[in-house]
């Protein structure tokens, strides 16, 4: 027993030192690690100030400021509660935003790169690999994000003006995409207005061509009634027919007067008295007769054509009215069409810029090395806590 002691204890002395040796060396690993990833950081941050300082390529900003006004506003100038509370919404407010959704549109890229070949300057091998665009092929969607990336229009709630600003590698490029987007920017504008317009004109003509084929159909119908009755104005015959059925009353009144104040002595058949009876009979007759050319159950009745030729009759005038206020409404609508023209009023000409911009070098180098400084604070903060940790 005692013999084989002094071989245990060195045996459990061996062990410790090599799980000393394993702990030393995590240790050290760890420290190792973690000094790789501070001195990383630090590379990279010298290499970024590099960039900034030596390597990346000058970009030149051209800015202008827009603001739309229709040309009623001018004829008619109202005050704009936009200019008086900020975020109110003006009466050229949508069309501003209406504007800037445009002009950051993939359409506007599509005419800008027919126009000025934006990916051939975008691209050129001339400008630094880290702000050009890598391929000249590349697709439109990576395309149209690197675009976004060199513009910026905004939309200032409170003055009602829209900014516009462009970067390129060269000045005359950088005052040509602004002024292009300006001009295009007008015309859409102005293709929105006028496509609304037409549609407003095209509705009214052809209300217009329908209130005109009414009044033909009305007034054909009250010409054929016309014809039908034989009658020009019933109207007018009906009241001559109501004059001479009065008279014809009035005179069998007198033949009755007169028949009323004969003797009574005389003889039926005294020639006096049948000719006054014939008369009366006969006035009666034609009083009767006019009756029921006048009114009758039947519609050969003159009241009857009279009711039906005013109906035929208020038809074609509401017509006619109805055609007057299509008219008058068309020429409202064309005039409205002319006159809603919008008008994009640069406040501010795109400029051409003498000094490039961008990028922002002497900021770009202090925020990044200030970026690699904090970083590296967070990788040592790490490490203590690991190692406290191991301890």
């Amino acid at each position: 027993m005692n013999e084989s002691s002094p071989v245990i204890t060195q045996d459990g002395m061996l062990r410790k030192m090599a799980a000393g040796y394993r702990e030393k060396w995590r240790n050290l690993s760890t420290v190792s690690v973690f000094k790789l990833i501070i001195r990383l950081i630090f590379v990279a941050a010298i290499l970024s100030a590099v960039y900034w300082i030596f390597v990346a390529s000058d970009r030149y900003v051209s800015e202008a400021s827009v603001i739309i006004q229709k040309t009623d506003e001018i004829n008619n100038p109202n005050v704009d509660i936009s200019t008086v509370v900020p975020g109110a919404a003006g009466p050229s407010r949508s069309d501003q935003l209406l504007l800037r959704e445009y002009l950051l549109s993939a359409d506007m890229l599509k005419k800008l790169d027919a126009a000025l070949d934006l990916r051939a300057h975008y691209s050129d091998r001339r400008w630094d690999p880290v702000s050009r665009m890598w391929f000249k092929n590349a697709p439109p969607e990576w395309f149209y994000r690197y675009w976004l990336s060199r513009i910026d229009v905004e939309y200032d709630d409170y003055s009602g003006v829209l900014r516009i600003s462009t970067q390129a590698y060269d000045p005359k490029t950088a005052q040509a995409i602004a002024s292009f987007m300006v001009r295009e920017g007008e015309a859409h504008m102005n293709q929105i207005g006028h496509d609304l317009a037409q549609s407003q004109v095209d509705y009214l003509t052809k209300q217009v061509t329908l209130a005109h084929e009414r009044v033909i159909e009305t007034s054909n119908d009250l010409i054929d009634f016309q014809n039908r009755k034989g009658l020009m104005a019933p109207q007018a015959t009906a009241e001559s027919l109501n004059a001479l059925i009065d008279k014809l009353e009035t005179q069998r009144t007198e033949v009755e007067a007169q028949l009323a104040s004969l003797p009574t002595t005389l003889s039926p058949n005294q020639p006096m008295v049948v000719m006054l009876k014939s008369n009366l009979k006969a006035l009666q007759q034609q009083i009767a007769q006019k009756q029921a050319e006048l009114t009758s159950p039947s519609r050969r009745a003159l009241n009857y054509t009279v009711g039906e030729f005013q109906r035929l009759q208020m038809q074609a005038g509401f017509a006619q009215d109805l055609y007057k206020t299509a008219l008058a409404a068309l020429e409202k609508g064309r005039m409205d069409a002319a006159r809603t023209l919008k008008m994009v009023s640069p406040l501010q000409a795109p400029t051409k810029p003498s000094y490039p911009m961008e990028p922002q070098r002497m900021y770009n180098m202090i925020l990044t090395l200030l970026a690699a400084i904090a970083l590296a604070g967070i990788v040592k903060l790490l490490e203590g806590i690991i190692l406290d940790h191991v301890d």
